[in-house]
């Protein structure tokens, strides 16, 4: 079916209520004209050479289409009726649209069919693509900046407000991911046309799209095209920050990063005005130039005094270009800009968190021995690198609870007067001293008393505080590093060592301050966060599963990524983590040829791009030595023509050359060893993927599935030899697509997540059913403010699902849990951690619900795709076998649950230790097994080592060291029964049989 030849219809058949004409060919090759008017659809005489829009014979007027189609084609009517019913069988989750595009890593290659509607569409159809209609274009800044005007005094009006944010956010995120796309494939005028490719700009559908290299030399003092590369994600870390705190009449740019094909591309809304003046006249607050000039306006002092408090930056004076004073409540290089609207937005908000002094070598300045025996600071190829806010708030919680530990301590010590207590009081001023990792669980564990005399001693008024007691809150104040010798304060200069900031008394008293603090803070990630990150790891309260779980453990700490080197470093040094180890190992090597890869596909032409792509896949992954590009000799003098007349408005048009079809494995890994140790500072030692696969124990399968998640490549689905050393992995046909890889700051329902955290805050104080309604509660003001998907609606489903399973319904928690399964494939993906975990889940409530068959399918579907992300060598796969195990055992299949549980045995052993609690539940777990086949002597000594760990970490009057007794008491006599018996068989005795196995 399309638009006929005749469509549109001419002025006088529209006098008779005609719409448009389509033609259809029906399945049974029958070929019909059909009028849509005003009334519905009916056939007319037209042919492909007549026009005739009269009636044809027999007469149909049908108000639907499918009406119409149904009356002259059978079956149409039959597959009609038939698709509908599939579609119907579907549950609704598989239909719904998602709010953010996903993108899945290896996808099956679907047959092209014809489709004539589609190809109209692709050209025809103005929506998603440059729409040069008046009127028809969406004003995406004001959609932002209105829906966060909205009122949001009650419940109903933050839900209505929530809702209009989150659905302007995600239809402008998606607008931007097209758009982004569109330029890097050359399909949007540049701005500046006549500029070079990489300085180019674009403007499509009200969006401002900038490309991630040094324009005019922008960056040139600050690393070129690498802090060029890195000032977007530290941007998009600032707009987070302002966006969460939900100022009022202090407005934000909406702020997209793509990476797509080898290029990082910055979207942003427009501020209404800003394209019809200089950037320097715009800004009212600020600089341009990084500080070498600076202006300032009393409004934006005003409006960022609020957010200043809140971030944590302390107001500090810089000189201008004339050597006058200028209060700044930001970093120097935030922009502010009043727009045409009148509305105040700031931008570039790159330096919102202090810079990170571990990897900025600034002459004069020096580090802690601390530091120093930990070999930094290191080289950075940018010097744009902040901390997190993470790290500020755990960092400022730290100084906190050092503050108040010794102020208490010294208080009590004035009023016991006691001699011992006085002269203990100089170890306790050592708040940030370099022993920071060994007394962090002591700083911790603040008592509430102590925090409440610190509380009576500053919350009194000034005129009755004691000489000495204002004594004792000026040496906390000093040993906690505050800026205040009165009260706690701990706030940062955003803009310490930066080269061309002028500030107003850089040999002084607080700048000082200002640069130890931010060294401190630095020094704090090193110290005190990768060692409670590793503490987790080893409670396994945090168990990493790929590099993305790794990533979310790194940044919940406030670690940065480029401290992935020395988090391997550290991990290396603990056997029990050598699975963590292998993730960061893994994790490092993909980022760092992810690196590799932006930079090799910049100089390969559109025309081999796929070529180009299994080229350094095989190189990367490969095993066979000498895989080769395949570029035709043809393909290669198209290129030289095509350079010579190359369109100049394309940005990604570059010099087309082959030098990317010598790239060999070796080299490659040559480069890939170097820009790990010159990027993350950790020497790999492994010359090719063999030597990592040897030395690391990474998983190819794995790191296949990292690099193509980071650098956006779609690959076939089908069986791959990933082992081959005889041929090449891949083909050109194995790639399906190239993928962006987006960035975005992610609006929350916060009414919703205050009733998800008080469910949680009853559920472990016991209070079930009060902890279920808050749950239910919070899914449906989810519901309201996301639509029906959602990661956060996913979780709230699992937690339901649980306490459903917890307070015996077990129907519920399945159906919540199937529910939860479909939700995270969809928005999370099909092999996501989570994902894996929600399969896991559904599987127990399964089987609780008797439904062991699907319970079995479920529990090795997860196993499947866990083994996908890190291989069997994880402890993750130890409660999936153990799992596996115990359901095998309910269907009887004894040798298969023998096989499972005792690899679960072996992984529990390696990570959880041979006295764990764990690895004695398993060996109970094997004993049974073994019983059930009737090997009484293997079950007896998997039973005996159960009921010696019991007995050594519970105690011999526990109910499971009982339970365990009981049961070696019930082993031993069966065994003995068992042996009676086969003694009476050896002798011949007629009537002698096995007993029944109890």
């Amino acid at each position: 079916m399309t638009y006929s030849g005749w469509n549109p219809p001419p002025g006088n058949r529209r006098m008779h209520g005609d719409l448009l004409y389509l033609y259809v060919v029906t399945l049974e090759d029958k070929r019909y004209h059909i009028t849509g008017c005003t009334r519905g659809f009916y056939l007319n005489q037209s042919t492909e050479d007549e026009f005739n829009p009269k009636h044809a014979q027999p007469k149909y007027l049908s108000h639907s289409l499918v009406d119409l189609l149904n009356q002259i084609s059978p079956a149409f009517k039959r597959s009609f009726s038939a698709l509908l019913k599939k579609r119907s069988q579907k549950h609704p989750f598989e239909r719904v649209p998602t709010p953010y595009q996903m993108y899945v890593w290896m996808a099956p290659l679907a047959d092209h069919q014809v489709d004539y509607i589609r190809a109209e569409d692709a050209f025809s159809t103005r929506l998603g693509y440059e729409e040069h209609i008046p009127g028809q274009t969406r004003d995406w800044n004001e959609e932002i900046q209105t829906t966060r005007e909205l009122p949001k005094t009650n419940l109903p009006e933050r839900l209505i407000r929530e809702r209009a944010i989150f659905k302007v956010h995600s239809d402008f995120v998606a607008a931007a991911t097209r758009g982004a796309m569109a330029v890097i494939d050359g399909n949007v005028m540049a701005i500046n046309p006549g500029e070079d490719a990489k300085m180019q700009m674009f403007i499509w559908n009200n969006i401002f799209f900038s490309l991630g290299f040094d324009v005019k030399d922008h960056y040139k003092d600050f690393g070129g095209d690498a802090a060029a590369h890195a000032a977007p994600s530290n941007d998009l870390q600032g707009v987070k920050a302002y966006f969460n705190m939900d100022p009022d009449h202090l407005y934000t740019l909406g702020t997209v990063v793509v990476d797509y094909r080898g290029y990082r591309v910055t979207a942003q809304s427009i501020i209404p005005g800003i394209l019809e003046r200089e950037q320097e006249q715009s800004v009212v607050y600020g600089s341009v130039d990084f500080g070498k000039t600076v202006v300032s306006n009393d409004k934006y002092r005003e409006l960022l005094q609020k957010t200043a408090a809140a971030l944590k930056i302390r107001p500090h004076k810089v000189l201008n270009s004339e050597g006058e004073s200028v209060e700044l409540y930001s970093s120097i290089e935030c922009k502010g800009i009043i727009g045409n609207d009148q509305r105040h937005y700031i931008l570039d908000l790159l330096r919102t968190f202090p810079p990170d002094a571990n990897y900025l070598s600034v002459e004069g300045e020096e580090l802690s021995e601390f530091m120093k025996i930990h070999g930094y600071p290191k080289k950075h190829r940018h010097k744009l690198p902040c901390l997190r806010q993470e790290l500020i708030e755990a960092f400022i919680e730290s100084r906190y609870l050092a503050f108040v530990k010794h102020a208490a301590l010294q208080f009590q010590a004035l009023q016991k007067q006691s001699k011992k207590t006085s002269e203990d009081k100089p170890a306790l001023t050592n708040g940030h001293s370099c022993d920071e990792n060994k007394n962090k669980l002591e700083e911790e564990d603040v008592s509430e008393e102590a925090k409440k005399l610190v509380e009576n001693i500053t919350g009194s008024g000034a005129g009755s505080l004691e000489d000495d007691t204002k004594e004792i809150v000026r040496k906390a104040a000093q040993a906690s590093g505050s800026l205040s010798e009165t009260e706690f304060s701990i706030t940062f200069n955003p803009d310490v060592f930066q080269p061309h900031v002028r500030h107003m008394d850089p040999v002084g008293e607080t700048y000082k301050k200002d640069k130890e603090l931010s060294k401190m803070a630095s020094q704090h990630i090193v110290a005190s966060q990768i060692p409670l990150m590793i503490n987790d790891f080893l409670d396994h309260t945090s168990s990493p599963v790929d590099g993305i779980t790794l990533t979310e453990s790194m940044h919940a700490r406030g670690v940065n990524i480029r401290y992935l080197g020395k988090v391997a470093e550290t991990l290396a040094k603990y056997p029990s983590l050598s699975y963590v180890y292998t993730i960061a190992i893994s994790e490092l090597i993909c980022r760092s040829t992810k690196h590799l890869f932006c930079s090799f596909m910049q100089g390969v032409d559109m025309m081999n791009t796929a070529a180009a792509i299994t080229h350094f896949l095989n190189c990367f992954l490969g095993s066979y030595p000498t895989p080769h590009a395949s570029v035709t000799a043809e393909e290669t003098k198209n290129n030289k023509r095509k350079s010579k007349r190359k369109n100049k408005h394309s940005a990604v048009l570059s010099i087309e050359n082959t030098e990317w079809t010598s790239e060999n494995p070796k080299a490659l890994w040559k480069k890939i060893i170097d820009e790990a140790d010159d990027y993350y500072g950790y020497t790999l030692e492994c010359d090719s993927i063999d030597g990592a696969l040897e030395q690391y124990g990474c998983q190819r399968v794995a790191m296949l599935r990292s690099i193509c998640l980071k650098a956006g490549i779609q690959i076939q689905l089908r069986e791959y030899a990933l082992e081959t050393k005889a041929r090449p992995i891949f083909s050109e046909d194995d790639i399906v697509n190239v993928f962006p890889v987006v960035k975005h700051i992610s609006p929350r329902a916060t009414d919703a997540f205050h009733f998800f955290s008080s469910g949680q805050t009853k559920i472990q104080q016991g209070l079930l059913r009060e902890g279920y309604e808050l749950i239910s509660e919070a899914l449906n003001l989810l519901n309201n403010v996301y639509g029906a998907m959602h990661p956060e609606i996913a979780a709230c489903l699992r937690l339901l699902a649980r306490l459903n399973y917890i307070m015996g319904e077990f129907g519920e928690a399945m159906s919540y849990q199937q529910r939860a399964v479909l939700m995270s494939e969809r928005v999370m993906g099909i092999d996501h951690p989570n994902t894996i975990t929600e399969y896991a889940h559904l599987a127990l409530y399964c089987f609780a619900n008797s439904q062991v068959t699907s319970a079995l399918r479920l529990m090795y579907r997860a196993r499947y795709l866990a083994i996908v992300c890190h291989g069997e060598d994880h402890p993750e796969v130890a409660l999936i076998d153990s799992n596996i195990g115990l359901i095998l055992q309910a269907v009887e299949e004894y040798d298969f649950s023998l096989r499972y549980l005792e690899h679960a045995l072996q992984l529990n052993i390696r990570y959880f230790g041979p006295e764990s609690l764990k690895t004695a539940m398993t060996y109970h777990l094997v004993a049974r097994t073994h019983s059930c086949r009737g090997d009484f002597r293997s079950a007896l000594q998997s039973e005996k080592e159960a009921f010696s760990i019991y007995k050594s970490k519970l105690g011999e009057t526990h109910e499971r060291t009982k339970e365990s007794s009981e049961c070696l008491a019930h082993l031993t006599k069966q065994a003995v029964v068992v042996q009676k018996k086969m003694n009476e068989i050896y002798k011949g005795e007629v009537n002698s049989s096995l007993p029944p196995i109890q």
